[in-house]
C-alpha cells in the first residue's frame, strides 16, 4: 500500500537530548573506537576542543530521535514489516561535546513510489543548546509492497 503524499512536510515534535560524558565513552567503547578525545578526559582537555567529544556516529542517538517518532506515527500508518533502511547521511557542522544539550526536529521531506515500493525521506537538524547547528541528517525508508 502506497503512502500517502500529504505527509510531506509532515514535522515532528523537537527531541532533546543531553550529551553525557559517560554515555560517549560508553558509546565509544560499543564501536571499538579508542581515540582519547573520546574516552580520556586529560588527553581531551589538551586536544582541539578542550573536553571530551563525540564520534561521528554518536549523533543517530540524538539526531534519530525524532525518527524513531514517525516510524510509529500512526496517522502514517508505516508498515514497519515491511520497511527496511534504505540510507542516511549525515553532514556536520560541528561537534557534540560533554555536556552539550541537543535539540532534533524532523520533517518528512520527501515520499515517493519506484517499482510497487514507497520510498520515505525525512529530514532532521540538531542544534546545540547555543543554537548553533551540529548535525542535519537524511534518512531514507523502503516500504515494500
Amino acid at each position: 500500500m502506497a503512502v500517502d503524499k500529504k505527509f510531506i512536510g509532515k514535522q515532528y515534535a523537537p527531541f532533546v537530548y543531553e550529551v553525557g560524558r559517560e554515555k560517549i565513552k560508553e558509546f565509544a567503547k560499543a564501536i571499538g573506537e579508542t581515540n582519547p578525545l573520546y574516552l580520556d578526559e586529560e588527553a581531551a582537555k589538551k586536544g582541539p576542543h578542550g573536553d571530551i567529544v563525540a564520534p561521528p556516529t554518536f549523533a543517530s542517538l540524538y539526531a534519530g530521535g525524532p525518527v524513531g517518532e514517525m516510524l510509529y506515527d500512526k496517522e502514517l500508518a508505516l508498515n514497519l514489516m515491511m520497511l527496511v533502511h534504505g540510507e542516511q547521511d549525515f553532514e556536520f557542522f560541528e561537534v557534540a561535546r560533554a555536556g552539550d544539550t541537543m535539540t532534533t526536529n524532523c520533517v518528512i521531506s520527501d515520499i515517493s513510489e519506484k517499482s510497487g515500493k514507497s520510498f520515505v525521506t525525512a529530514e532532521t537538524m540538531t542544534t546545540n543548546q547555543n543554537g548553533r547547528p551540529v548535525v542535519k541528517a537524511r534518512w531514507t525508508f523502503v516500504i515494500r509492497g
